[in-house]
């Protein structure tokens, strides 16, 4: 009685459905070396944001500190930098202290065990290019790891539904800002990088050139505020990023 199954459980249908959704990064001309690391995911909010969200991330970071440099000031490409860093940090901060209070809820209410999926988890071999692809993959791990806590919460009527989608859902927008913030810089430093749209600056060194389009003034943005104020700046801008991710 006990190998009868009353449930058709999954045998890896649901990931290869992730997979097949995926846009392909094209990481042809990348020479970068990639350090390999193994990364794992079981929730659906884990799996879905790594399939969409980790590759182009890479690939626009790459952009950013690597192909930016060769034709813009370096401490204005560090200065961008800055901003998506702290803009990680942030992320990584509050993922801590929501994973720290998940626990303390557990431990408050006697509750023992962590729901778990009946998905296959989703496995693959990872080439890690930069340290803001290693801190960025460390967000999603984390952000994996909250999913079930929350779930379990849920289940035992520790918090409710209601609460547990909004957190679910302010959580998954900051971890999707740093990856919109990150596109949004590397198209507005590929347009100032233009020569046509900046001949003139390019000639006389001066970075600081007024942009002619909107993603290079919101590169242009960040270069002038720096600091806080620039990593503010990263938060307005992800914000009208893709919405679709939500789903």
């Amino acid at each position: 009685m006990s190998d009868i199954q009353f449930v058709k459980m999954d045998e890896g249908g649901v990931n290869a459905r992730i997979l097949s959704k995926e846009t392909k990064a094209d990481f042809r001309r990348i020479e970068a070396a990639s350090l390999k690391m193994r990364a794992r995911f079981t929730s659906a909010e884990g799996k879905r944001f790594f399939v969409r969200l980790f590759s182009t991330l890479q690939l626009n970071t790459h952009f950013i500190s690597v192909i930016a440099r060769t034709r813009l000031d370096h401490d204005d490409v560090a200065k961008v930098e800055a901003a998506l860093r702290a803009k990680m940090d942030a992320v990584n901060e509050n993922l801590n202290k929501a994973i720290d209070g998940a626990e303390a809820l557990f431990k408050s209410h006697g509750v023992t065990s962590v729901a778990t999926y009946d998905t296959v988890p989703l496995e693959v071999d990872v080439g890690v290019m930069s340290s803001a692809g290693r801190r960025y993959l460390e967000v999603l791990g984390k952000l994996d790891q909250l999913m079930p806590l929350l779930q379990t919460l849920e289940i035992h009527e520790v918090i409710t539904a209601q609460a547990v989608d909004i957190q679910r859902a302010s959580l998954k927008r900051q971890v999707r800002d740093v990856a919109n913030g990150a596109r949004n810089f590397a198209i507005g430093l590929r347009r100032r990088m233009n020569p046509l749209g900046n001949r003139d600056s390019f000639d006389t060194g001066d970075v600081s050139a007024v942009p002619e389009n909107e993603e290079a003034a919101d590169v242009q943005a960040v270069v002038t505020l720096g600091g806080d104020q620039g990593s503010a700046k990263v938060s307005q801008l992800a914000e009208n990023g893709d919405a679709s991710l939500d789903q």
